[in-house]
């Protein structure tokens, strides 16, 4: 009886909490209640993109040895620094201020909220703050730096290194981006992607790639005779934590490029992209362990890491349309591609030290194209990756060689033994186990 009671006061009260969220969703949504939550939206998750940053590093740190971890942790905090002021003097007006088709206008971005001003907040319930805007598009930008630096590790001086960074936060990711994200000319023809696997992942894979190339491999990574001599990382619990970090922050990177929470529809459909989000990594990670698994007989860390990385670069152009059966697809495809993609790059002799190319160059193409299944076009998805892909890559291309024209590239070979934390920093990550460590 008192089971049956408590079924019956269940269903009252649910039947009561029915018909107010109906009333609720057949009322419009108050403007300046709408204007808060997207504001909201923005700032939270901005803070979990943001705290990729720590990701990045955290997985650079790990994966790369003992002598060069300094040079890693400093290059990623300084990097998200110059990210942060070149979007601010000229990165976020080039790319959605007055976009004339491929590029905004080059001036210093200041926030303008006159909505606040206006009496009642008239309007569809579709506006947020200025400045909430500015920090989620610009943490984005910084997540692009990151990708370059995890792949040139261990041999790119640090200086030169930033000097790109600049060029690469300013100019070249804004302007590329203004060709969709600002209304250029790839939006009008119907390019998409949703939270940038394109934009954002593959443009710092284009980059880190002519990097690698340019650069060049590290001193011993490959042998006259095409051999691959590995050089693990020093610290794979502080990889695996980045892994988590990165995961985590994942869903503000696309949960967040909603670009709203006014509405119920929008959380709703918030809620939706952190599942697929998840469930993609997840994906990406069962089918990297398979593989290695029946390919080298162990289960090797380091691809399940990036089997994660890569399932959340495939999902992020699309991850709000598919099912929950088509994500886990698309994000064990990635998983497949890192494994698959690794050994490749090695016989090709490009030394890539964390794997990004593989995470966010591939998959990020993979994941454009897997927006077909959602009903883009496929052709213009492939002219909005061949487009992106060329103009990033001929223009890092550019600096690079540059850079390695005049103030040079890369360390020398004695430093490169040495290490980059002592030859760069001046500060060993582990002293008690660097190569001037005095033990007692």
């Amino acid at each position: 009886m008192r089971k049956f009671f408590g079924f019956s006061a269940l269903a009252a009260v649910t039947a009561s909490v029915t018909i107010a969220l109906t009333e609720s969703a057949s009322a419009a949504v108050e403007p300046e209640t709408a204007f808060i939550f997207n504001t909201l939206s923005f700032l939270m998750h901005g803070f979990l993109v943001m705290w990729m940053a720590a990701g990045f590093c955290m997985l650079e740190a790990g994966l790369v040895r003992t002598k060069n971890t300094t040079m890693q942790c400093a290059k990623n905090i300084t990097l998200y620094s110059v990210a942060g002021i070149m979007y601010w003097l000229v990165g976020y007006n080039l790319m959605y201020m007055d976009v004339s088709g491929f590029m905004g206008s080059f001036a210093i971005w200041s926030a303008s909220d006159d909505v606040i001003t206006d009496a009642g907040f008239t309007g569809d319930g579709s506006g947020y703050a200025a400045a909430s805007d500015w920090f989620f598009q610009m943490v984005f930008v910084a997540a692009t730096a990151s990708i370059v630096s995890g792949t040139v590790a261990e041999r790119v001086k640090v200086f030169p290194f930033l000097i790109f960074t600049v060029l690469l936060t300013g100019i070249i990711y804004p302007i590329q981006g203004s060709w969709t994200w600002g209304g250029g000319w790839l939006s009008e023809m119907g390019f998409s992607d949703f939270a940038g696997s394109t934009i954002v992942h593959s443009v710092g894979g284009w980059a880190a790639l002519a990097g690698a190339i340019i650069i060049g491999a590290r001193t011993g990574k490959y042998g006259s005779d095409g051999s691959v001599h590995p050089m693990p990382g020093a610290n794979l619990p502080l990889a695996t934590l980045g892994t988590f970090i990165l995961w985590l922050g994942w869903f503000g990177f696309n949960g967040g490029s909603q670009l709203a929470m006014g509405s119920a529809a929008d959380v709703r459909d918030i809620a939706t992209i952190y599942v697929n989000t998840n469930m993609a990594a997840a994906a990406g990670v069962v089918a990297a362990v398979i593989l290695t698994q029946i390919i080298y007989k162990k289960l090797d860390l380091t691809m399940a890491l990036n089997g994660a990385l890569g399932g959340l670069v495939s999902i992020t152009a699309e991850p709000l349309a598919p099912s929950i059966g088509l994500a886990v697809m698309i994000g064990a495809i990635g998983g497949i591609l890192v494994v698959v993609t690794v050994p490749l790059l090695d016989k090709l002799k490009i030394d890539d030290v964390v794997g990004a190319i593989p995470v966010h160059l591939v998959c990020g193409i993979w994941g454009t194209i897997a927006v077909v299944f959602s009903g883009a076009s496929f052709a213009t998805q492939v002219i909005g990756i061949v487009a992106i892909g060329a103009f990033v890559l001929i223009t890092s291309a550019i600096v690079w060689v540059v850079l390695k024209l005049t103030i040079g590239l890369r360390a020398s070979d004695e430093e490169e033994s040495l290490g980059l934390d002592r030859a760069e920093c001046g500060l060993e990550a582990y002293p008690e186990f660097g190569s001037g460590s005095q033990r007692v």
